[in-house]
């Protein structure tokens, strides 16, 4: 297998930068200015103060004073990603898109008929800094696992390959904070068990590491002897349409929480108008104040498409919700479950640690 991870380097603010010049050179954040707003993208003159995306726009600022908030421009950020993909057809359809600036490929058998991977990676970053203006980053391995982690090696402009026999000892050296899967709370539970590096992984055995950390044991354990069987799937099927709201103040009113839930439902019909979704799973979450966070799922025996048809099932689904002595941070709504009726088949929302930004709004 030979596969490639491609990443721009710090999309959303490289596009600011290359679209007014005056930003060259500049610390600037992309987001929302606003009292809970974050950081989609920051760039590296602005990293080097300590802002970095997910991070609220309120402590980046206190980071770094002289900082420039830049309202996101999703549109435009979408066209480059456009852009991107179509260089990428040039060489593969077996492409797995991971977000607007990154994607797997899978260039084993490629239409340029090019033997090395490196030199494909090589061309296709060439071809993004002529087409676009911007930099990317580029790993080259037999998994996706690897070819992720070589990606960001050499971050910006980097081109880094990860040979199948230099595999066991790069990840040896690895801290386990580099692989994938491994966010900041689990990193220091591994980091009590006395796991700190790919080698200290490896060296436990899957026994532990499945009674510790559930299923993602076995997946641990695999990646710690460069075992990564996953596909890049170029055709996936969409398993839910949602949305989701960060109040700019808690809400706690019952007219204040009406308000917001009736407008959530019309944001939700619009998205599953628009990708013609049929579900049968509503599913409420909520976020409290202090951060704590319920989710409550209804199933029910006909699609779910209309606000008539989702309203009074959120109005349900919000009963006993205690919200006037808990205030709400943020509420989000998403239907899901295409194929079966059954409760039994309702989603499981899993918190993961993942670094984000926010989505266009689409």
């Amino acid at each position: 297998m030979k596969i490639i991870h491609v990443d721009m380097d710090q999309f959303f603010a490289a596009v600011e930068q290359r679209d007014n010049p005056k930003l060259k050179g500049k610390p600037i954040a992309v987001g929302h200015d606003a009292e809970r707003g974050v950081v989609s993208t920051a760039s590296y003159e602005a990293r080097r103060f300590g802002v970095h995306s997910a991070q609220s726009i309120q402590l980046a600022k206190r980071l770094c004073p002289q900082l420039i908030i830049v309202e996101p421009h999703f549109q435009r950020y979408k066209e480059v990603s456009a852009q991107l993909h179509q260089i990428f057809h040039d060489y593969t359809d077996l492409i797995e898109p991971i977000s607007l600036d990154e994607a797997f490929l899978d260039v084993t058998e490629n239409k340029r008929g090019i033997e090395l991977g490196v030199d494909i990676a090589r061309e296709i970053k060439q071809r993004i800094r002529e087409a676009t203006g911007l930099t990317a980053s580029a790993g080259v391995s037999y998994c996706k696992f690897l070819a992720k982690i070589a990606s960001d090696w050499r971050k910006p402009d980097g081109l880094t390959v990860i040979h199948p026999d230099r595999a066991l000892d790069f990840i040896a050296q690895l801290k386990v904070e580099k692989i994938w899967g491994v966010g900041q709370k689990t990193a220091e539970k591994m980091h009590h068990m006395g796991i700190f590096t790919g080698l200290d992984l490896r060296n436990t055995s899957l026994a532990r590491l499945t009674q510790e950390f559930g299923k993602m044991g076995q997946v641990f354990y695999d990646f710690s002897r460069g075992i990564d069987n996953r596909p890049v799937i170029s055709e996936w099927e969409r398993k839910s349409v949602s949305c989701e709201q960060t109040f700019e103040s808690d809400i706690s009113e019952n007219s204040a929480v009406t308000i917001h839930l009736y407008h959530t439902v019309l944001e939700l019909e619009r998205r599953i108008l628009k990708n013609d979704f049929e579900g049968r799973t509503l599913t409420l979450k909520v976020k409290f104040q202090d951060f704590q966070q319920i989710t409550r799922s209804i199933t029910v025996d006909h699609i779910l498409r209309t606000k008539d048809d989702i309203l009074p099932l959120a109005k349900q689904l919000m009963q006993g919700v205690e919200f006037h002595s808990h205030p709400i941070r943020l509420l989000g709504l998403g239907v899901s479950n295409q194929k079966s009726s059954t409760p039994q088949n309702a989603p499981q929302w899993i918190e993961l640690e993942l670094e984000f930004a926010p989505w266009p709004d689409e």
